[in-house]
């Protein structure tokens, strides 16, 4: 018998999610970001869930070559753009829309016979600082490019930092519509899942790029997932494979981290932090066991956690322990663990068999 971890991710909630976005984001077009493997839920597993979508991001160039061999003939971002001069034949043979952030990729495109049009988008730095054309470099990288014969269009875009969080757009967005105000490009690119949710009528532009409202995750502390009519398109579950009776003062673990304060009855569940759970979740960390919410005890361990199913009377070997997903968001695993369900999703470990589901 195989270990009994198993991750399920659903078709029916990646398309809804598609869905839930696209109603924010009318008239606008949606690019599906599936960067990173598709946050753990693997690019061809997320091309088929999010088929409605207008175009794909992603990060590099392997993952753009799986999209076409899988027969995808919709707009493919590259996010980062390309690397290296070598890169370039690829933006062709593939049919890719590169991201252009900083003037050395601008004297590689100057410099190359592409073989074919591409369009191409160009990313001003409003202020985040980490990748973008400044004040002073935007225009002249804009004129190059609207300069050269192979580029057929260009969409400015920019990237938001606070989407999120207490400062919010205004500045980065005041400073982005003053310094293209003059450009003879009116195609924009704005908004993440934070601003699109959050600031959808002053960030929706022409096309938007979401990426974690896509999987079922809220971008935001304070508002839920199903707050946003999102649903969860990974569930990560298991099965207790041991149990264990205490005495008051015994302990659980590496270290000896947990000491039972009276009697209590844990179990032993078939996941650790070889699996992607998190290693530093720490006590209290919710799990669901055949349904019902309990917590963590002890160190996550590389292959096992232990949890409480004192209150669980039918919880035994073989119970069925939820990890993340349906009935418990991987949002509030993450905000136990002092991270992010992004972290959660991508650090999902190759030797967890993944199920299909509808």
């Amino acid at each position: 018998m195989p270990r009994p971890i198993r991750a399920t991710i659903s078709a029916g909630a990646l398309a809804h999610n598609l869905a839930v976005a696209r109603e924010h984001a009318a008239p606008a077009k949606v690019w599906a970001v599936i960067k990173a493997n598709a946050y753990g839920h693997g690019i061809e597993r997320a091309a088929r869930g999010f088929e409605a979508a207008d175009g794909f991001a992603v990060l590099d160039f392997q993952e753009a070559a799986r999209l076409r061999a899988m027969g995808v003939g919709k707009p493919i971002l590259m996010l980062e753009g390309f690397f290296k001069k070598g890169d370039l034949p690829l933006l062709v043979k593939y049919g890719l829309t590169p991201v252009v952030h900083n003037p050395e990729q601008v004297e590689m495109l100057r410099l190359a016979d592409l073989g074919g049009e591409i369009a191409v988008y160009i990313k001003a730095n409003s202020g985040m600082n980490r990748l973008g054309f400044t004040v002073e470099s935007l225009r002249p990288a804009y004129n190059a490019l609207r300069m050269h014969p192979q580029v057929r269009e260009v969409t400015l875009m920019t990237h938001f930092a606070d989407a999120d969080g207490p400062t919010g757009i205004t500045a980065q967005l005041d400073w982005f519509t003053e310094l293209t105000k003059p450009f003879d490009s009116q195609r924009r690119s704005l908004a993440n899942s934070a601003a699109l949710l959050r600031f959808a009528e002053q960030t929706r532009g022409d096309w938007v790029r979401p990426g974690i409202m896509l999987y079922g995750c809220s971008p935001f502390a304070d508002r839920s997932a199903e707050s946003l009519n999102l649903r969860p398109a990974m569930t990560l579950r298991s099965e207790i494979i041991a149990t264990q009776h205490l005495q008051p003062g015994e302990k659980v673990g590496y270290g000896f981290s947990y000491e039972a304060a009276g009697e209590m009855d844990i179990g032993v569940v078939a996941c650790g932090y070889a699996d992607g759970y998190p290693r530093h979740a720490p006590e209290g960390t919710p799990v669901l066991v055949n349904g019902k919410r309990t917590r963590i005890v002890g160190r996550v361990s590389m292959d096992m956690i232990t949890v409480d199913i004192s209150d669980i009377p039918d919880a035994y070997i073989g119970s069925t322990v939820t990890l993340w997903g349906e009935g418990l968001s991987a949002d509030e695993v993450a905000a136990s663990a002092g991270t992010l369900s992004y972290e959660l999703l991508c650090a999902l470990a190759q030797r967890v068999p993944v199920i299909e589901a509808a």
